[in-house]
């Protein structure tokens, strides 16, 4: 993943300089807005491989989850990038609807061609990797550009074909747009996960509905699932269970972690067992309760002496 955000950022910068040098000498604002474009990539690439370095560093007594989250952040600074970008390149336009430059239409589609190029490598490498919303938001950067630089393209031939100028300026309205577009999205989930949101493809009820399938509980109550990155979730909840021995509880734990990380994906769980008397219970097994453990079946007899447990 360092090796491609390295040569991603190479081939980026090469593109910058040849896009603003030839857009200036075009009097092209979709060229220029395309150098400003690809600038915020080189930044949000940058950003991107600092974030995917601290997330390999290790937890410390200070950052307990270690860099985790330095993705999202990263996610989430990348795409506020480009929407200040798109709002500078929608002010740029208006003023050129009213006061058109002239064009140089054909450097516009050979430096565009070349951006089509770039970008498309660029976006292909980093497909296989979008699950992660850090590397999704530069996968977004550079697909906004494939298909934008595409659109300068076409705007050069029409320009070349009916000498209307602006085209131009409309162009870079409608790239703007398509920058708010796949930046907004990027922003919704990165806000949600470092407001500690529930991940949205989990069901609380679902959880809860499974884990109090498990032999022995009564109930799960205060409970939390939160996103440590995109794709990392973490669970706390307190779970009620009938009075049973020590052991016991233990399997109870083992089992319910065996239903999370299965069924649901989540691997880092704090759950706080809470030891219900069984007379208050409707439904609790009287006489005691008998549940099977590694395959046999036993018979528990007295209250046990375990309050709270915790998994982690």
């Amino acid at each position: 993943m360092q090796r491609i955000l390295k040569f991603s950022l190479a081939l980026t910068a090469m593109y910058i300089a040849a896009t603003l040098f030839f857009g200036l000498r075009a009097h092209s604002l979709a060229l220029v807005s395309e150098a400003g474009h690809n600038l915020s990539d080189f930044a949000a690439l940058g950003l991107s491989f600092v974030a995917v370095w601290l997330q390999t560093r290790p937890a410390t007594d200070q950052r307990t989850f270690g860099y985790q989250r330095a993705g999202v952040l990263a996610g989430f600074v990348n795409a506020l990038s480009l929407m200040v970008l798109a709002v500078w390149i929608c002010v740029s336009a208006v003023g050129r609807i009213f006061h058109p430059v002239t064009v140089e239409p054909h450097l516009m589609m050979y430096v565009a061609a070349a951006g089509v190029v770039m970008n498309g490598v660029i976006a292909a490498l980093l497909w296989k990797f979008s699950g992660d919303v850090n590397i999704r938001s530069v996968f977004l950067h550079m697909l906004g550009d494939t298909i934008s630089t595409a659109a300068v393209i076409v705007g050069g031939f029409l320009i070349a074909l009916t000498h209307q100028q602006w085209i131009d300026p409309v162009l870079s309205l409608i790239i703007s747009g398509m920058i708010v577009l796949s930046a907004w999205g990027i922003v919704r989930e990165t806000l949600h996960i470092l407001l500690e949101g529930t991940p949205r493809t989990v069901d609380l009820a679902e959880i809860r509905a499974a884990m109090q399938k498990v032999p022995g509980v009564v109930n799960v109550h205060d409970l939390h699932v939160w996103s440590l990155t995109s794709q990392s979730h973490a669970l706390a909840c307190h779970v009620q269970v009938v009075e049973m021995q020590l052991a016991d509880c233990e399997a109870v734990l083992e089992r319910l972690n065996h239903q999370l990380r299965d069924h649901f994906g989540i691997h880092h769980t704090t759950i706080q067992l809470e030891v219900t008397d069984c007379e208050t219970v409707d439904g609790c097994c009287s006489p005691p309760v008998a549940e099977v453990i590694d395959g046999h079946s036993h018979h528990h007899h007295g209250p046990g002496g375990h309050d709270h447990a915790h998994a982690h």
